[in-house]
C-alpha cells in the first residue's frame, strides 16, 4: 500500500462500522481525527489529538490503548501514533463518507457550505455501503470535499495536502485559493467567515497588504479583512 492511501480498500461494510461502534463508540471519530492531523503534520502526538477533540491528555491516551487493543492503532516509544492498515481502512472510509454526505447537503439540499461539516460529522457513521457508493457515482467520483480536502487516495491528494499557505503569500501575488484545511474547518469562526466573503476554493485573490493582525485581500467581491490567524488554513496556488 502507497502511503497516500491508493492502494487500500476504502469500502467498510454496515457490520464492521456497527460492531467497531459497539466496542468503542468514539473509535471512528478518534481514527478519523488521527488520519486528519497525520495527513496536516506527518505525525500525530497526544497532546495535539487531545487537543483537536476537546478531551483531557488522559482520556486521550485511554482512547489509544483501547485502538491499540482493537488492532487499530500503534505508538511508537517516543509517543507518535500510527494507524495500522485496519485503522486506516475505517479512516478512510468513513473520511470518504464524510465528504461525500458534505456534497450531498450542499449541492443537492442547499445546506450552508459553512455548516455542511458539521452535520457531515454526525451522520457519517450512519451512511450505509449502498448509499455511499451511489453517492460517490452520482457526484462523479469526485476528488475532493466541498472544502477543497482531498478524498484520501486521490489523484491530487499530494498535490492539495501540500500545497502553499495563504500565511506564506507574497503581496500583490495572483492566487487562487483552493483548500480550507480539516483542522481550519474545526477553527471557530474561519468557515462562517470563508462562506460571508465568498472564499471558496477556486477563488482568485492576492494579498495586497498585511497587517499586524489582518491580511487585506484583494477579490473579484472587493476588499477582505482576513484575521491572520485563519491564513495558516487557506491553502492557495499560483493563478
Amino acid at each position: 500500500m502507497t502511503e497516500s492511501g491508493k492502494d487500500m480498500p476504502f469500502t467498510i461494510t454496515d457490520k464492521e462500522i456497527l460492531d467497531l461502534q459497539k466496542q468503542f463508540p468514539s473509535a471512528l471519530n478518534y481514527l478519523t481525527t488521527i488520519t486528519v492531523i497525520e495527513r496536516e503534520f506527518g505525525k500525530v502526538g497526544n497532546t495535539v489529538l487531545a487537543g483537536q477533540l476537546g478531551v483531557s491528555k488522559p482520556a486521550a491516551n485511554q482512547a489509544i490503548g483501547r485502538l491499540k487493543k482493537l488492532g487499530l492503532a500503534e505508538q511508537n516509544p517516543y509517543g507518535g501514533i500510527n494507524l495500522t492498515l485496519e485503522g486506516k481502512r475505517f479512516a478512510f472510509a468513513v473520511l470518504r463518507r464524510h465528504y461525500l454526505i458534505e456534497h450531498l447537503l450542499i449541492s443537492q439540499l442547499s445546506y450552508p457550505w459553512d455548516k455542511s461539516d458539521d452535520e457531515a460529522q454526525r451522520l457519517q457513521a450512519s451512511l450505509s455501503e449502498e448509499f455511499t457508493e451511489y453517492l460517490y457515482e452520482f457526484f462523479n467520483r469526485p476528488e475532493t470535499c466541498p472544502h477543497g480536502n482531498p478524498f484520501p487516495g486521490s489523484a491530487i491528494e499530494q498535490e492539495l495536502l501540500n500545497a502553499r499557505r495563504l500565511s506564506g503569500a507574497s503581496l500583490n501575488e495572483p492566487l487562487v485559493l483552493i483548500r480550507i484545511t480539516e483542522l481550519g474547518e474545526t477553527v471557530v469562526g474561519l468557515l462562517p467567515f470563508c462562506y460571508e466573503n465568498a472564499l471558496l476554493p477556486g477563488t482568485p485573490l492576492t494579498v495586497s497588504a498585511r497587517e499586524e493582525t489582518t491580511l487585506i485581500l484583494m477579490t473579484d467581491r472587493g476588499t477582505v479583512s482576513l484575521p491572520a490567524a485563519f491564513a495558516e488554513y487557506l491553502c492557495c496556488k499560483d493563478a
